[in-house]
């Protein structure tokens, strides 16, 4: 006779089983955008990372606005998802624009104090957020992680207006400022979600897309 712990070990679903979840399938399309982002960053083929990083902010949109409209979601799947979520978003927003700096500076050793606190103001606010959730129905506290992506890929568009080590500067100060707003006590909107924000990102998207891709010519 099976115990009562056995019968809750048997009940519980295969892990793979959530792959299927169409909002975890857009999370897992985001983190392909962002290994694409990885690599094309570590080779220094940066307007093709530049790609990686905007298309990983849209498909993270698109989970959440596609699991909110999904009807007959479990309880576990909107648990699973949103944890698949986090660990996700600490790839994208975190490591990737780390090792983006990083690649920049010629992986000088100079350059990991500001890797790091840009990493860890990322894990820092991820881990306040799981906690606390928003600060009221639509508002964050601090800057939500995401836009640390949207503004990297705008800034990298001026990269060629400026000497190498100019836009060095600028660019680790952006990643500092960034940092600061992610951590800060600032109460942001919540952009995801509102259509015409949806739009606006789609509208972004295809345009830093499009700007890149004929760098890359």
């Amino acid at each position: 006779m099976a115990t009562g712990s056995e019968e809750s070990h048997e009940l519980q679903p295969a892990i793979i089983s959530y792959v299927k979840d169409l909002p975890n399938v857009c999370s897992l399309a985001g983190l392909a955008c962002t290994i694409l982002a990885i690599y094309f960053s570590i080779l220094g083929v940066y307007h093709a990372a530049m790609i990686g990083m905007i298309w990983a902010v849209a498909f993270d949109w698109a989970d959440g606005l596609i699991a909110r409209r999904m009807k007959g979601r479990t309880g576990s799947d909107q648990i699973f998802g949103g944890q698949l979520d986090l660990l996700i978003d600490i790839v994208s927003y975190g490591v990737t624009p780390a090792i983006l700096l990083l690649s920049y500076g010629e992986f000088d050793p100079i350059f990991l104090p500001v890797a790091f606190v840009m990493l860890a103001a990322a894990a820092i606010r991820l881990s306040y957020f799981s906690t606390y959730g928003l600060s009221d129905e639509s508002k964050y506290t601090g800057l939500a992680l995401d836009n640390n992506n949207i503004a990297l890929v705008f800034i990298f568009i001026f990269e060629n207006v400026f000497p190498h080590e100019i836009f060095t500067v600028i660019l680790y100060v952006t990643a500092l400022g960034l940092a600061a707003l992610n951590v800060s006590q600032i109460k942001t909107p919540k952009f995801s979600g509102v259509p015409r924000n949806v739009y606006l990102l789609t509208f972004y998207t295809f345009g830093i897309t499009g700007i890149y891709g004929w760098k890359l010519l």
